[in-house]
């Protein structure tokens, strides 16, 4: 499932490896990015990539972030088995990353 969307200005491109994507997972990405933008204003867009390989015994999801602003953007990748902690370690590194730049 991959869906673009435009969110409070932010162009937010969702790609999800073989599967759809919760919509409690999707509100969950978008209060990410709300929170993100108190930390840093230029935020244009955001990559997300969520795969989840059921197969694989540990650590079977994976979620990446990529947020576009001036300058070098800031990354950040997960791997566990629920991706709302997931979403959540994604956005505190993000976050760090952000404050940085300020």
């Amino acid at each position: 499932m991959n869906y673009t969307e435009n969110y409070e200005g932010i162009k937010l491109d969702v790609q999800a490896v073989d599967f759809e994507v919760a919509e409690m997972v999707q509100e969950r990405i978008r209060k990410m990015l709300s929170r993100l933008t108190r930390h840093f204003t230029g935020i244009t867009h955001a990559d997300v990539y969520l795969e989840n390989k059921e197969g694989k015994s540990v650590n079977p999801m994976q979620v990446s972030v990529r947020l576009g602003i001036p300058g070098n953007d800031p990354f950040a990748s997960e791997y566990g088995d629920n991706f709302m902690e997931l979403l959540s370690n994604v956005e505190e590194k993000l976050r760090r990353q952000l404050e940085k730049k300020d």
